[in-house]
């Protein structure tokens, strides 16, 4: 399989979940801003959405949308327990956490990145992060990871998108679960690696 990725982007979330299943990938860096890879191919003829992540499987198939992406990468290593198995009630939680994520949490972030978004709406996308992210916050009490003792999908999402709050002005330093839960994810091995081979840490 290929994982076509920009470095702090989402895409370190799947890159995390294919460390954890322990299944062989290819890293394929594609630039955000160019929207070129290292050889000079036009990502846009791989992925005409542009954006990372993507992932291509053995059979030349390719899924975008990083939410589908680590559910299809944890099927394929059911003995890891990535994601309860389908049709559980767990899985909806799970898919709950994934889709709670992407749209109040990391779209959320969409604007701070983006320099034509004046000042004073930029405060209220923050208060409104920090707001989510506070809830999130309670969600974790007594628990390590989103789903309780076991690590899945939804906590490397959420791993990789509050770990953006530190670039664009989103102060969650007083969120001590959330706090806990980021350097009990970043120990991880699988994290580590992922980190690591994104040039992240050293």
């Amino acid at each position: 399989m290929k994982l076509y990725y920009s470095p702090v982007a989402c895409s370190l979330s799947p890159h995390i979940v294919l460390e954890e299943a322990g299944l062989p990938y290819e890293a394929v860096l594609a630039s955000t801003k160019t929207h070129k890879l290292q050889d000079g191919t036009d990502y846009y003829s791989i992925n005409p959405k542009g954006y990372v992540p993507l992932l291509e499987l053995d059979n030349g198939e390719r899924l975008s949308e990083g939410p589908v992406i680590v559910q299809y990468i944890a099927d394929q290593v059911p003995g890891r327990g990535l994601i309860p198995p389908a049709g559980t009630l767990a899985r909806y939680r799970v898919q709950e956490w994934l889709n709670f994520i992407t749209s109040e949490l990391h779209k959320g972030f969409s604007p701070l990145f983006n320099p034509a978004v004046p000042e004073e709406a930029k405060t209220l996308f923050r208060a409104k992060l920090v707001e989510r992210f506070t809830w999130v916050d309670g969600q974790l009490a007594g628990k390590p990871y989103l789903m309780g003792e076991a690590f899945c999908v939804a906590d490397a999402y959420l791993f990789t998108v509050a770990n953006w709050s530190q670039f664009v002005g989103v102060d969650i330093a007083g969120l001590a679960q959330l706090g806990a839960f980021m350097e009990r994810v970043r120990q991880r091995p699988a994290v580590q690696a992922a980190m690591k081979a994104e040039g992240l840490i050293k």
